[in-house]
């Protein structure tokens, strides 16, 4: 079995280093792939993004443990609703159920404003950043969530208020789902409570490898 972590938005893959830790240490090995870099060359948007995420799954020669924080979170429903024979069960954090238009227009404006070096620290530049959020907008993650079958643990910081309701929705609508919020953490729950959420992970992959 492989199990892979996938960060969110505005992370990359050294968001999950201390979760990684935590699973080394009890004989969990997660892969952490940078999703930017999965891109190389393609072009910026979240189609050339899934695709290159299917591709990264795909390749993997074993059933898969998926988990995935907001837009990590994302990728990984759209890719079990079109391979739910490759997924062995799903971690879902702060992931929204539908896209919350006024806020993705809150974002762009916010990141428009930002200087170009903090995009580079997520490995990507500002206009593909900006470019990716974009193409988000149309998304309708909500749909075909009675294709997943798999075990599905929905987790959500007790913080984080703009995910809570969506959290509640997913958990209703995907079979043999269940529901946990975190304590002491909002929306990046790898960064905030790692700790927390690394003896969650470890829990729930345990019975899954």
């Amino acid at each position: 079995m492989k199990n892979i972590l996938i960060h969110g938005l505005g992370q990359n893959a050294q968001s999950w280093n201390q979760i990684s830790e935590y699973l080394n240490k009890n004989a969990i090995t997660p892969l952490c792939p940078d999703l930017f870099s999965l891109l190389q060359n393609n072009e910026k948007d979240f189609s050339a993004l899934y695709h290159s995420f299917c591709t990264y799954c795909l390749n993997q020669n074993e059933k898969l443990n998926l988990c995935g924080l907001s837009l990590g979170g994302v990728l990984s429903l759209e890719f079990v609703k079109q391979y739910p024979e490759k997924v062995n069960s799903l971690i879902l954090i702060g992931t929204p159920y539908k896209i919350p238009k006024a806020l993705f227009k809150l974002q762009g404006i916010i990141f428009h404003l930002m200087p170009k070096p903090v995009f580079y620290e997520m490995g990507c530049d500002k206009k593909s950043f900006i470019s990716l959020v974009n193409s988000m907008g149309t998304l309708k993650i909500h749909e075909g969530l009675d294709k997943i079958t798999c075990d599905t643990l929905v987790l959500c910081g007790i913080k984080d208020k703009g995910n809570k309701k969506g959290a509640i929705a997913l958990n209703e609508h995907i079979k043999n789902s269940r529901l946990k919020f975190i304590e002491k953490a909002s929306h990046e729950v790898n960064i905030e409570n790692p700790d927390k959420l690394a003896e969650i992970i470890l829990d729930f992959w345990k019975t899954k490898q």
